[in-house]
């Protein structure tokens, strides 16, 4: 198992070798930016499924689909004043987390855990949209593909996870190819559109006019919002930089804030890009079959076979690379938080710890489970697991900017009312984004998120007391003045053999002035009468038992450890003064597989005991492996 394991994984790392597991801006690009690069595919395609229904309606018609454009325009604005707020979060928190650290500093507790639990869920609907609109990319081009999206969609969780437990430098370098690819694509394809567009490539009539037609009320204002809180999924993974500072080479900051900046550059570039060309070239998108992208990179290339067929097909190829990996942003970002908050006494301690390859690998193993599990329940469809995205990832976004205003507030640093001011107008507008998602998605599935996430910081603040409570317990115990106490030592047996001899052999040793007992369980008869195994343990008893009495439980219901739980609980009533030492013989079996041939009756009784008071329980092994030989 350890040459299997060190196969998959690589060689151990030291805890010194940390520093090589930190990673250069390229890399880093790849990794952190994978996620907001990958919206670019489905963004415009969302405001068009949320402008579509509204059509028909004589106040709209079919120039509602126009509004793309100035959508677009609008989020790619917010998305500057995210850019601003998150580089400058960069800068004053160098050690990373993002929006928990920031509500944690600025905001108080009970903030941080919301936002940690947005964060979260976040992370984990990142990894289930992204790999759903990858499989969506794969089943555009083979559409035969479609009855089997869900097995495809785990198969890529399962290579993401594994490629991460190998750690952040290593997935990385797996998966710069296809996000590098499909950045290169995308400019290729929306230079190539704009070439067509502008030298008279589109037939007259064939796009849309650019230009809105007046809004007729405040209907028109509400579908307007509608599709504006759609396309803000471009703006998902904005975040994620400086949530992973730690990871970057140093100095961290200023490599976090300038792969930020290249990072906005190339996703507003593209969104903008492909919003126009959709525009203009007529694209409708419903929300359902062939994705937007894949409609435009036709009407662009063309549908004949040859070069067209084969370009067409390399791109679709880098979108569902690109799609599926960006995922890998989410298994950059929520191992990291979960161990901050499982510092802070948020979560289970086991998020904390590292594995062998300097990574958190509990919480990979508990990210690629939970969106294996969403994966599986929604059919593996982005569509449907949109309306629960939103949610999380704007309110975590609205405490982020909340936090930095109070931190400008209480910092007072150069120029700190503008940057209050660009803070205050990013959380204002995230949070009306956010209310608009809530409203217009709630019976969408976004209800979902909204009873998940107060359950969520609950649990968290009741995790957090229990790790108070023990503290303080322990803490207390070393100032209890702990009396002497007597100890009586029971031998658990079942037959003879030479881990039973050692076993009274220690029972003898340990013991307070021989207060020592050998205890059996016997399953009588259908008269009543003694089993002939206690019958054949009693004559061969003398011989073996080094002078420690045996005494016997009857168990007519033909059960072992319940009896003896029952016996020990009466010992301790009877003589509460003593603490008992129960001792368990136990044959150690030469290969794993010959575990499953037993029953492990040793191990119930060890789980069972522990948690009863007064009672310590003592394994004495009996190895197996020279008879065996």
């Amino acid at each position: 198992m350890a040459n299997v394991r060190r196969l998959l994984l690589g060689r151990r790392l030291a805890s010194e070798e940390s520093h090589e597991a930190r990673i250069s801006n390229p890399v880093a690009l790849a990794v952190f930016s994978s996620d907001a690069l990958s919206s670019v595919a489905y963004a415009t395609g969302e405001i068009m499924a949320a402008l579509g229904p509204y059509m028909a309606m004589a106040a709209f018609g079919p120039a509602v689909l126009s509004w793309s454009w100035p959508v677009a325009v609008g989020i790619v604005l917010l998305l500057t004043i995210l850019t601003i707020s998150y580089r400058q979060t960069i800068f004053a928190y160098p050690s990373g987390g993002g929006a928990y650290i920031v509500a944690k500093e600025n905001l108080g507790e009970l903030p941080a855990q919301v936002a940690g639990a947005s964060l979260l869920v976040d992370y984990v609907l990142t990894v289930a949209v992204s790999v759903s609109a990858g499989v969506t990319a794969i089943t555009s081009a083979f559409p035969g593909a479609d009855t089997h999206r869900v097995a495809l969609a785990l198969a890529v969780v399962a290579f993401i996870g594994l490629m991460n437990l190998r750690g952040v430098k290593e997935s990385g370098a797996v998966f710069s190819v296809p996000t590098y690819g499909f950045v290169i694509s995308m400019f290729a394809i929306i230079g190539l559109g704009f070439w067509r567009y502008f030298a008279g490539g589109v037939a007259a009539g064939e796009h849309h006019a650019v230009v809105a037609p007046p809004l007729p009320g405040w209907i028109a204002i509400w579908v307007f919002m509608k599709a504006y809180a759609a396309g803000c999924t471009a703006l998902t993974g904005v975040e994620a930089i400086s949530n992973g500072v730690s990871a970057f080479r140093e100095p961290t900051a200023r490599n976090a804030g300038k792969t930020m900046i290249a990072m906005v550059l190339m996703l507003g570039a593209m969104f903008l890009g492909i919003t126009w060309l959709s525009n203009h070239f007529g694209i409708m998108y419903t929300g359902e079959g062939e994705s937007l992208l894949s409609m435009l990179e036709h009407r662009i290339l063309g549908n004949g076979p040859g070069l067209p067929h084969i370009t067409y097909l390399l791109m679709q190829a880098f979108t569902m690379l690109i799609l599926c990996l960006a995922a890998n942003t989410a298994y950059a970002d929520f191992p990291r938080l979960a161990a901050m908050m499982a510092r802070d006494g948020f979560l289970p301690r086991q998020f904390s710890s590292q594995g062998d390859r300097l990574v958190f690998s509990n919480g990979i193993f508990i990210l690629s489970f939970l969106s294996g599990v969403l994966l599986w329940i929604f059919n593996a469809r982005e569509h449907h697991l949109l309306p629960l995205y939103a949610v999380g990832v704007f309110l975590g976004f609205t405490l982020s900017q909340m936090g930095m205003v109070r931190h400008w507030l209480k910092l007072r640093g150069r120029r700190w009312v503008f940057k209050s001011l660009i803070n205050g107008a990013g959380g204002l507008t995230t949070l009306v984004v956010m209310t608009v998602i809530i409203l217009t998605k709630f019976t969408h599935g976004a209800w979902v998120v909204v009873l998940v996430l107060p359950l969520m910081v609950m649990t968290f603040f009741n995790i957090h007391r229990h790790y108070i409570r023990v503290k303080s317990i322990l803490a207390g115990s070393r100032a209890d003045f702990i009396t002497p106490r007597k100890n009586r030592v029971v031998v658990l047996v079942s037959g003879i053999h030479s881990g039973v001899v050692q076993s009274l052999n220690y029972a003898k040793v340990i013991a307070d002035h021989g207060e020592v007992e050998a205890l059996t369980v016997d399953f009588p008869d259908e008269h009543g009468r003694d089993s002939a195994a206690l019958e054949k343990l009693r004559s061969d008893w003398p011989r073996y038992c080094e002078g420690i009495p045996l005494r016997s439980i009857r168990s007519p219901y033909r059960k072992i450890v319940e009896p003896i739980v029952e016996e020990l609980d009466r010992m301790r009533r009877v003589e509460p003064e003593y603490t008992i030492t129960v001792i368990l013989p136990e044959f150690v079996t030469g290969h794993w597989w010959a575990n499953l041939l037993h029953n492990q009756t040793a191990w119930r009784i060890k789980g069972t005991l522990l948690m009863k008071p007064k009672t310590v329980v003592i394994s004495i092994p009996y190895h197996l492996e020279p008879i065996l030989e």
